[in-house]
């Protein structure tokens, strides 16, 4: 049903200072609004109109994102009805049994416990191989990894993966947080729920694609005041429909309710975000708490390509559909396999219990039928019957089916064939009789290439993630901003940068190969190299440098005190190449000096050093004492020898 779409205000007094977005952005808000009452009203019903055509538009699908987890979580009794609501099913004979056997929560760990291998180191790769860019990658590098490791990142893609499994999306916020631990700000990702996200189009495949896009979330009043400044009637709202009192209007105590938490005290807080156009060249974003507009103005972060303003969001998805916003699940193609298991499981215990209770006829008046039916038929029991009535008998009871073990067996290959994960995989049962290690190596394999569209989803998503924190850091960093990072030889350093040093947001996975997908094909593959002897130099041995990396490809960072003194040698003569560029430099007798004389001639060749040519005789008459002072040491250990 084609709708009218309401227009927003593209007038107004502008909100001064910064935006405080969901998530917690930016400076705290008083209650100084300097908005038209008109135009607040107008904004206000704007938005709140667009919510609730957006709302309704994608009621059917929230309802099917509830359903997957009430299945996930094992309430495996309960649908979507005709009016879009969640309710439960009743069973059609008060004796029929409904217990519920969970075969989407195991595969749906295994599949979680196999992403969250997914977690490649992030680097960022220099423009070019200049010493400069080179330099500028390596802090933007430390940038992004200490961004990460502030925000607890790895938690929050659990999470984010969590929801992407469940409800076939997640999507992940990158915000600038100007109350954060730092006193300059820092950037804050986190992991929000598919119920969160309102886009324009249903049918638009990306993210870029839509016109505008809607993040709401219920919040309590108190943390509203605190944020915005603003105090607003506080009820109780459904965590997930966002609908006043909707969680027992609509299930009323049902089993459809039981993951439905409800926020006390609470209110909306809308947030419009609007991409760029003609009328609006850097976007435009509103704020709504309430019935409060708290914010009207600009796109607030330049996280976009080339500078440009675009959304804080990126998405995940389980499962890409075509022509669609929002992506699939595996949960949504095994409730049809689940239900069918647990009809059969349940009627195949009815059926024992009839073979081992049995069903007693008897004629009607010849016994005391209701305390046979109290009683039963406990063993020594003395059934009495009238005389001349018909004795009671047990109905005969034939065999279990061979059908229920049969369907069973087809159901439990089809949970396989449509969840992607093998018994190999989440049991360690091998029923395909595979007993050499290729065999069985091909057939985890084969479980890693069924989940090879979600991991690049997640790569893809992971990826935009750092391009985010890097752009957010060059706008809002300044200058001589103080981070602690790691230095050359893994020394751990604190070092003054500012926005400006941040020119490159290529971000890049290191080592990123199909072989090397998990830990253990990742140091299978190094040791394979090791031996074909890829490492070693012209010598035939490895370099210290070439070792210090491998240690730490195999997890065995820790053991840099033990490499020697290499690094420290190279750490001082870069030092040296500063000072150098300045004032004459004497060398040390303790030096090292071939690794001198390498670190040297190396900053002699890059582009830095052409913007610093006035400084090359000190460089040379530095480099002749080196020589001259390897040549002495060389001459006095072959006298001793």
């Amino acid at each position: 049903m084609d709708q009218k779409k309401t227009e927003a205000p593209a007038t107004g007094a502008k909100s001064k200072g910064n935006v405080q977005v969901l998530g917690g952005v930016n400076s705290n808000r008083k209650a100084d609004h300097p908005f038209d009452k008109k135009f607040e009203e107008e904004t206000v019903k704007f938005v709140y109109e667009t919510f609730r055509e957006r709302q309704e538009e994608r009621r059917y699908l929230e309802r099917s994102w509830e359903l997957n987890m009430n299945f996930l979580s094992g309430n495996q009794y309960c649908d979507v009805s005709a009016a879009g609501e969640l309710e439960e099913e009743q069973p059609r004979y008060w004796w029929m049994t409904r217990r519920v056997y969970n075969h989407i929560a195991p595969a749906i760990d295994t599949r979680c416990a196999k992403l969250a291998q997914v977690r490649p180191t992030m680097t960022v790769r220099a423009a070019t191989g200049e010493e400069r860019d080179l330099q500028t990658a390596k802090i933007a590098t430390n940038v992004l990894r200490s961004v990460c490791e502030e925000c607890g990142f790895d938690d929050v893609v659990s999470r984010a993966t969590m929801w992407s499994e469940t409800c076939g999306t997640a999507f992940y916020k990158v915000l600038w947080d100007a109350n954060s631990k730092s006193a300059e700000g820092g950037v804050r990702i986190v992991a929000i729920s598919p119920f969160e996200i309102y886009p324009e189009d249903l049918s638009g495949e990306k993210l870029t694609d839509q016109g505008s896009i809607m993040h709401v979330k219920a919040v309590p009043v108190s943390e509203i005041y605190e944020r915005y400044g603003v105090r607003v009637e506080g009820k109780d709202i459904d965590e997930f429909s966002l609908v006043p009192g909707s969680a027992s209007a609509n299930d009323a105590g049902g089993m459809g309710s039981r993951l439905r938490g409800v926020r006390k005290n609470s209110a909306l807080v809308l947030e419009y975000y609007e991409k760029s156009s003609s009328v609006f060249p850097y976007g435009r974003l509103i704020v709504v708490a309430g019935d409060r507009l708290v914010y009207y103005g600009d796109l607030p972060y330049e996280n976009g390509d080339s500078g440009s303003r675009t959304y804080p969001f990126i998405r995940q998805c389980a499962l890409t559909m075509a022509g669609a916003f929002f992506g699939g699940s595996i949960v949504d193609r095994m409730i049809p396999v689940q239900r069918a298991f647990n009809a059969v499981k349940n009627r195949k215990h009815e059926f024992l219990n009839r073979l081992t209770m049995g069903v007693l006829a008897v004629e009607d008046g010849s016994v005391d039928t209701d305390e046979l039916m109290e009683e039963g038929l406990p063993p020594g029991k003395v059934l009495v019957y009238r005389q001349g009535a018909a004795a009671p008998k047990m109905l005969g009871a034939d065999s279990l089916p061979a059908e229920f073990e049969k369907e069973e067996e087809r159901l439990l290959d089809e949970f396989i064939l449509v969840s992607g994960v093998s018994e190999l995989s989440s049991t360690t049962q091998n029923r395909t009789h595979v007993t050499s290690a290729t065999g069985l190596q091909l057939l985890i394999d084969l479980d890693d290439t069924r989940l090879a569209v979600t991991v690049d989803s997640v790569k893809r998503a992971l990826k935009a993630v750092g391009k985010q924190v890097l752009r957010l850091m060059r706008q809002f960093a300044g200058a001589h901003r103080l981070m602690r990072m790691t230095g050359e030889g893994k020394r751990v350093e604190l070092y003054y940068f500012s926005s400006s040093d941040i020119t490159s947001d290529d971000v890049v996975f290191e080592a990123e190969t199909d072989e090397a997908s998990s830990p253990a094909k990742r140091r299978s593959l190094i040791y394979e190299m090791y031996r074909m002897g890829l490492f070693t130099g012209e010598d035939g041995k490895v370099p210290d440098e070439t070792r210090e990396r491998v240690l730490d490809a195999l997890g065995y960072g820790g053991l840099d005190s033990t490499r020697g003194l290499l690094p420290l040698h190279k750490n001082k003569a870069a030092e040296e190449n500063i000072r150098l560029v300045t004032q004459e430099v004497d060398t040390d007798e303790f030096d090292d000096d071939a690794a001198h004389i390498a670190e040297h001639t190396r900053y002699l060749l890059s582009d830095e050093f052409k913007k610093n040519m006035a400084a090359k005789p000190r460089f040379l008459a530095h480099l002749r004492l080196h020589e001259a002072q390897k040549k002495r040491k060389d001459k006095e250990k072959e006298t001793e020898n």
